[in-house]
Order: C-alpha cells, then sequence, then structure tokens
C-alpha cells in the first residue's frame, strides 16, 4: 500500500552501507519508522529529505507493517537552523523530545503543527529561543497529556496568585501564603530558578508574570503560542520551572538538552 504524506524527521540513524533508518512524524499517520533504501549514495534522490529537521512531502509503501520511502519533495529545510548551532541543538531537542512523546501510528495534528511553528519560529528568528524553549516544552506537555494546574492553588483555590511554587510531582501550584514552610524552604529569591529542596516538596517558586505566561501557553490558539512577552526575572522562572517539570514528568533525561546547555554555557 502506498501512502503520501508529509512528514518531519525527527531521527535519522545510518543504515548498512547506503540506507538509513528514519523516525518520521507524518501528517496522517503519526510517528513511524521509516527505512529510506540508499539516501546515503551519491546523487541519491532521497538525500534532501531523509535530514534531521527536514519537513517534505512524501510517498511510503506500507507492507506487513513496515514502511518504506520511495519518493520525497522538501517542502521546508529551516536553513536558519542550519546556519546556527545553538539553534540546531536546540531543535534537536525538540525532535527528541517529541519523539518520546508521540505515539507509534497514532496521528496527532496538534504535534506535528507544533513542531513546526516552534522550528520556523527559531529559523526565522520571530522569537528568542528563550522565549521558544519554554513555550515549547509546556505547551507539548499540554498536547501530550502532562498538562500542569496553573489555573488557581490546589491548597486555597485562590487564582490571583503573586508567588506560588509549581510543585513538580503533582503538577500544582501552592501559594507561598497557604503554607509558610513553602517560603522557608526556597533557597534564592523569585527570578533566581528558586528551587525548592525538602522531604515533602520538590519544585519551583514563580512570580505572578511566570504564573500568567504558563496560563497563556497552555490555553491560547496555536498560532498564537509565541505571542507573549515577559521581563528577564519572569522569563528565567518560566524556562526554570518548565524544564524541572517537564524531566520530573517523563522521568529521563535528554542528551540533546545536555548539549544545548553546554553550548549555551560556552557562549555565556
Amino acid at each position: 500500500m502506498y501512502v503520501n504524506t508529509t512528514g518531519i524527521v525527527l531521527r535519522e540513524t545510518a543504515y548498512r552501507d547506503s540506507s538509513k533508518i528514519l523516525t518520521v512524524l507524518t501528517g496522517s499517520q503519526g510517528k513511524l519508522t521509516v527505512s529510506a533504501r540508499g539516501a546515503l549514495r551519491k546523487n541519491s534522490k532521497l538525500a534532501a529529505v531523509t535530514q534531521l529537521l527536514v519537513f517534505s512531502e512524501m510517498t511510503l509503501f506500507e507492507n506487513r507493517d513496515r514502511w518504506t520511502l520511495t519518493e520525497g519533495r522538501t517542502v521546508e529545510q529551516f536553513r536558519g537552523l542550519q546556519a546556527d548551532i545553538e539553534k540546531l541543538a536546540l531543535g534537536s531537542y525538540f525532535a527528541e523530545l517529541i519523539e518520546a512523546l508521540a505515539d507509534e501510528d497514532s496521528f496527532s495534528p496538534q504535534l506535528l503543527s507544533l513542531c513546526l511553528n516552534a522550528l520556523f519560529a527559531l529559523s526565522e528568528g520571530l522569537k528568542e529561543a528563550r522565549y521558544v524553549k519554554p513555550a515549547f516544552e509546556l505547551r507539548l506537555l499540554a498536547v501530550s497529556g502532562f498538562a500542569p494546574l496553573v489555573s488557581h492553588c490546589a491548597i486555597c483555590g485562590s487564582t490571583e496568585l503573586e508567588r506560588a511554587v509549581l510543585d513538580y510531582s503533582a503538577g500544582t501550584l501552592w501559594c507561598i501564603s497557604c503554607n509558610p514552610q513553602l517560603g522557608a524552604l526556597v533557597q534564592g529569591g523569585v527570578g533566581d530558578g528558586a528551587v525548592l529542596r525538602g522531604p515533602a516538596y520538590n519544585g519551583a517558586a514563580l512570580g505572578a508574570g511566570a504564573i500568567q505566561a504558563a496560563r497563556y501557553i497552555i490555553s491560547c490558539e496555536q498560532k498564537k503560542l509565541f505571542s507573549f512577552s515577559l521581563s528577564d526575572a519572569a522569563l528565567d522562572e518560566l524556562s526554570f520551572a518548565t524544564e524541572g517539570y517537564l524531566l520530573e514528568q517523563l522521568d529521563r533525561r535528554f542528551r540533546t538538552l545536555e548539549f544545548y546547555k553546554d553550548l549555551i554555557g560556552i557562549r555565556n
């Protein structure tokens, strides 16, 4: 059976002497493992469409639950990523995240749209990477069923929160006024990536700006995902808390994230 679809390459692995095994997020079939025979050969017609983070129109052949790429035409190569190692590293992290969260043969149009929008924003410089990263992480978690409950305090129910803690394990907010012990456990000030470390707590402190941004990211229209602004301090809070919550919920590390953070550290 032949299927015409669109897809973006999330992973590429050399196979034998001249072929590749791809992980592709497609527009109609979800995440697929696809064989690309001869893709590594000189002048192969499949060379361009089998590159990491390239979005293409594809013709796939399915036989006994195995997929083979037979034809392809690139639609978007995100050249801005190829010219900037930090952007490429962050885009690769996005791809690894989606690969981890997408289910085989389960189509999720929101996942593909989110991936393309984030990579386009990075590639074209529509939004700084420090905005794109936490917005992508939090929206991806929400689309995948891991959204934290940030609408109100889990203890008192208040929606007007000036300062609260995002509990990484429970995925809820606890306002400082409801539990004075939280304030005593916070190490560092709000805006400095304040961390809770104690026998009963594992989370990060957020001020009002970061809380409002988190609410916006989870509920806004997809096309307006990156249309928000924050102070540097609030953005630091949001980025720190979002990454920490993601790693806690998924209970794994990501090599591409570690590489990206190494690059940022070297630059700074």
